[in-house]
């Protein structure tokens, strides 16, 4: 197998990806209509639910063809029924999105906004729970990707069914990193792409959830045809296949990245992304760089860096000086606040980011930005 040039992607997905998962793309043609491409869904789907710890007895997953908002479209317009309210706990970009989800379908919802650089107050989404009985569906992101902080989902679930109403989390940035358990963590749905956590290649979206609900929003308002979650589920349960053309090499490459998941194990997975997460707090430190979210509220996945106060400092150069050696950093997605991110997604160690910081240094010294990087306040 010849080896493909290796670049380190330190932006929030899609990930650096090994050898293995790229080369599984290079298969025989085949059509996706085929029992044999059907059964390599099946497998899928069944695996899908490990990553979670969920039960096929309880949940199941349901493929379609899409970069990672599709599943935040689907659950939303799938599963609030006729009458129903939604309440989006909101505190960055991600959720954001999902409000605008709701704008766009015309459904009555709730955006319970909070500052990106703050954690949800409990007590008043339990308010809001108790004030509007309607709310039949409860959204948030579990590691909002715009600043790197990580969401109470367990808190907020417990909350959602003592108030009678079903849970969806956006785990996109977790899943397959984080460890995750549907049944602690009080999860109805969550959802992820396979370019982050698996760390395959783009196309490929997934949501798992509990069969129960999926099969009761049968008799809900259709206001997709393409984003319905019944349908395409009962699709893959009447024939095995996707309703639509699945995205064939990139389910290749996700059944090679989910198979090197299982044989490097949740626990060491998580703990190898924890020390790549450690050495770029250490690369910054030493650089002088401020974050902009409490180090106890990161979700050890994202880390968001304030632009310093230097005149010499610009972004696009960096990125450029960086991007030109092999490592691809990434603009912040704060409005408020001029900020980049690293990330510590993909088949990357920590001797990734130690070598990313000398090129990150010389890029500094190169373009005259002071070291330590230099902040008004």
């Amino acid at each position: 197998m010849e080896k493909i040039k290796r670049n380190i992607l330190l932006n929030p997905g899609p990930s650096t990806t090994t050898d293995t998962v790229k080369y599984a793309q290079v298969v025989p043609d085949i059509c996706p209509r085929e029992q044999e491409f059907a059964g390599l869904m099946k497998g899928l789907r069944e695996d899908l639910l490990k990553t979670v710890h969920a039960d096929p007895k309880d949940y199941t997953s349901v493929l379609f063809c899409g970069s990672g908002t599709i599943n935040i479209d689907i659950c939303i317009n799938s599963l609030v029924p006729e009458g129903g309210k939604v309440l989006v706990v909101n505190n960055g970009a991600y959720s954001t999105r999902a409000v605008e989800i709701c704008q766009y379908y015309g459904l009555d919802h709730i955006d319970l906004k909070f500052p990106v650089d703050e954690l949800p107050d409990l007590n008043m989404v339990e308010q809001v729970l108790k004030d509007n009985p309607d709310i039949k569906l409860v959204h948030t992101t579990h590691n909002e990707t715009g600043t790197g902080i990580l969401n109470p989902i367990r808190e907020i679930g417990a909350l959602a069914h003592k108030y009678g109403a079903v849970f969806t989390v956006d785990t996109t940035s977790t899943l397959a990193m984080r460890p995750i358990n549907v049944y602690e963590d009080n999860i109805d749905f969550c959802m992820a792409s396979a370019q982050k956590g698996i760390m395959a290649m783009t196309g490929l979206s997934f949501i798992i959830g509990r069969t129960s609900e999926i099969i009761k929003s049968k008799d809900y308002p259709k206001r997709s045809y393409y984003c319905n979650l019944y349908l395409q589920y009962d699709y893959f349960e009447k024939t095995g296949e996707m309703h639509f053309t699945p995205p064939v090499q990139t389910i290749y490459a996700t059944i090679q990245g989910l198979k090197e998941y299982f044989e490097e194990g949740e626990e060491a997975k998580w703990a190898r992304h924890t020390r790549v997460f450690n050495a770029i707090h250490e690369g910054l430190d030493e650089l002088g760089f401020k974050d902009v979210i409490k180090r106890e509220w990161q979700s050890g996945l994202v880390v968001s860096v304030i632009y310093p106060d230097d005149p010499n400092w610009d972004f696009v150069k960096v990125h450029d000086y960086c991007y030109e050696r092999g490592f691809t950093i990434y603009p912040g997605k704060i409005s408020t606040t001029n900020t980049f991110r690293l990330c510590a997604l993909g088949a990357i160690d920590e001797q990734d980011i130690r070598d990313f910081f000398v090129v990150f240094k010389e890029a500094l010294v190169h373009y005259g930005i002071s070291v330590p990087a230099v902040y008004k306040d």
